[in-house]
C-alpha cells in the first residue's frame, strides 16, 4: 500500500511594515502597565519599612525594573509581542525569516531599549526613534532592531472589500414604433400540361415555354424580432446578446511598486498607507504601502482601466499630491481630474513611486 502524498506547504502570510504612530502607542502602553509595577513596589516597600528603610524600596523598584526588562525581552523573542502591541495590533518577527527572533536576541533589544530610555530628558528615546525614521529601506528599522535582527509588522486582520458589480443600462426597444418589413412575392412558376398517352388519337397540346423568372429586387435584412412582439402595446427590457458589439481589444497593464510588489490591474485600485473604499464604491486592488515620511496619504490615489483599454490614474485629494515622471519631464497630477498613462511612465505617491508597462 503506497504512502499518501506529502501535502504541498501552505505559505506563510505576509503583513505591511508597522506604521510609526501605532509603535508609539504600544511603547507608551507597555511602558505605563512598566511604571504602575513600580509604583505599586514602592508603595509596598514606603509600607513595609517606612522612612528607615528607603534604600531597600530603592533596591527594590530597581530589582522590580530588571526583571520587567528581562521578561519584556523574552516576551518578545519567544512570542514576538508584549502587552502593548498585542493590544495594538503588532508584532516582532525576524527580519528575514518572518519568524520570532529568540530569547537571545529578544534581550538585546530590550537591554538597548531599556538604556535609551533611562531619565536623560528624552535624548535617547528621540533618538532611537530617529534612527527608525531614517531607515532607508522603509522598513522602520531603529538600532536596537538591528541589533536584533528583528522588524515590526501590523498583524491586524486586513478587511477584504468585495467587489460590488454595477449591472449595465438595458436597451429599451418600444415595439409600437417597429414597422415589420412583408416578405418579398415568389415568381409563379407556369404548371405543364400532362401530356397524353400516343396513338390515343389525342392530340397533344405543346406547354408553352416559361417566361424567363425577373430578378427579385434586394430583399432588406428583417427586423429583429423580440419577445412579446405578438402585442405591439408591451414595451420589452432585454440585454444585447453577448458578443453582439465587439469591444477593444484586450490590453493586460502592469504596475511595479519600488517596495517589489507587482501585479496585473484588472480594475479600480486604491493606494495609500492605509486605503478604504468609499461606501459603494467597487474596488478591485487595495495597496497598502509603507511610508517612512509620512509623506503618503491614507488614501492617496487610485488607478485602473478605461472602456477604451487606456490606464487612468487620479490623485484623491492628497495631502502631498501625486507626480507623473515621463520621458524626464516631471508634472504635477491634479486632484480629481484623471490622467491617461502610457508604458513607461513613472508615477510618484507621496515617497513611494510606482512604474507601469504594457504586456499587449
Amino acid at each position: 500500500m503506497s504512502a499518501p502524498a506529502p501535502m504541498p506547504p501552505v505559505p506563510s502570510p505576509t503583513y505591511p511594515v508597522a506604521e510609526l504612530d501605532r509603535r508609539f502607542y504600544a511603547f507608551a502602553l507597555d511602558r505605563a502597565l512598566a511604571w504602575g509595577l513600580y509604583l505599586l513596589a514602592a508603595a509596598l516597600g514606603w509600607w513595609a519599612w517606612g522612612r528607615d528603610g528607603l534604600l531597600y524600596t530603592v533596591l527594590l523598584v530597581c530589582g522590580l525594573a530588571v526583571l520587567v526588562t528581562l521578561g519584556s525581552g523574552v516576551l518578545v523573542g519567544t512570542r514576538g509581542a508584549t502587552p502593548g502591541k498585542s493590544l495594538v495590533g503588532l508584532r516582532v518577527v525576524h527580519h528575514g525569516s518572518g519568524t520570532t527572533i529568540g530569547a537571545g536576541p529578544g534581550l538585546v533589544r530590550a537591554l538597548v531599549l531599556g538604556v535609551a530610555t533611562l531619565p536623560t530628558l528624552g535624548f535617547g528615546l528621540a533618538a532611537l526613534a530617529w534612527t527608525a525614521l531614517a531607515d532607508g529601506r522603509g522598513h522602520r528599522r531603529g538600532w536596537h532592531d538591528h541589533r536584533a535582527g528583528s522588524v515590526v509588522v501590523d498583524v491586524r486582520p486586513v478587511v477584504v472589500v468585495d467587489e460590488v458589480e454595477v449591472e449595465a443600462p438595458r436597451h429599451v426597444v418600444n415595439l409600437t414604433a417597429m414597422r415589420l418589413v412583408p416578405a418579398p412575392p415568389q415568381p409563379e412558376v407556369p404548371r405543364p400540361l400532362r401530356p397524353a398517352t400516343p396513338g390515343s388519337g389525342t392530340p397533344v397540346a405543346r406547354a408553352p415555354e416559361p417566361a424567363p423568372a425577373p430578378t427579385p429586387a434586394p430583399t432588406p435584412a428583417p427586423a429583429p424580432r423580440f419577445e412579446g412582439a405578438d402585442d405591439p402595446g408591451r414595451t420589452v427590457a432585454r440585454r444585447n446578446p453577448a458578443g453582439a458589439v465587439p469591444g477593444p481589444s484586450a490590453v493586460r497593464w502592469r504596475v511595479s511598486f519600488d517596495t517589489g510588489e507587482s501585479f496585473v490591474v484588472e480594475g479600480l485600485t486604491l493606494v495609500g498607507r492605509r486605503p478604504e473604499p468609499g461606501h459603494g464604491e467597487g474596488v478591485r486592488h487595495v495597496v497598502a504601502l509603507p511610508s517612512s515620511d509620512m509623506s503618503l496619504s491614507k488614501t492617496h490615489a487610485q488607478f485602473g482601466p478605461m472602456p477604451d483599454g487606456a490606464l487612468a490614474v487620479m490623485d484623491r485629494g492628497s495631502t502631498n499630491g501625486s507626480l507623473l515622471l515621463r520621458q524626464g519631464v516631471t508634472r504635477e497630477l491634479t486632484a480629481g481630474k484623471p490622467t491617461t498613462l502610457i508604458a513607461g511612465d513613472r508615477v510618484r505617491f507621496g515617497d513611494r513611486e510606482m512604474t507601469v508597462q504594457r504586456e499587449a
